[in-house]
């Protein structure tokens, strides 16, 4: 099986943890062509905590923005896609609730779609990075 890709997850922490253990699930599976860099901070927006984020995406190879109902107020998830097309890093929108309205980061390109949530879309969507 070849290298995985190597993945950051970006998403909103107060609304959306819940998804993102869930991808980090899918990531556990036999034949997930990804795995998760887990490095999601959980403090204050102080300091150099966007030098931290950079030198942390920097280290995979794409970037998996979670899109919840707050997406749009995340701060911290818009700096991350800032982040990501800066360096630049490949990214995609990934609907979390399907059931809901899900909206994009506040930096995201109005190109930017947000893709479903799926198994099958997961794959191709990696696989676009490798």
């Amino acid at each position: 099986m070849p290298d995985k890709v190597r993945c950051f997850i970006s998403f909103d922490f107060d609304h959306d943890e819940d998804l993102r253990n869930l991808l980090d699930g899918q990531a556990k599976n036999t034949d997930s062509p990804f795995e998760i860099a887990n490095w999601s901070l959980k403090e204050p927006f102080t300091g150099d905590w966007k030098k931290k984020v950079r030198e942390r995406m920097s280290r995979t190879q794409q970037v998996i923005v979670i899109c919840g109902t707050h997406t749009h107020t995340a701060t911290g998830v818009g700096v991350e896609v800032s982040i990501a097309q800066d360096l630049p890093r490949s990214y995609f929108l990934l609907k979390g609730r399907s059931n809901q309205t899900c909206t994009k980061p506040a930096t995201a390109k109005t190109s930017d779609k947000i893709y479903n949530w799926t198994w099958e879309n997961l794959k191709k969507l990696i696989h676009g990075a490798r």
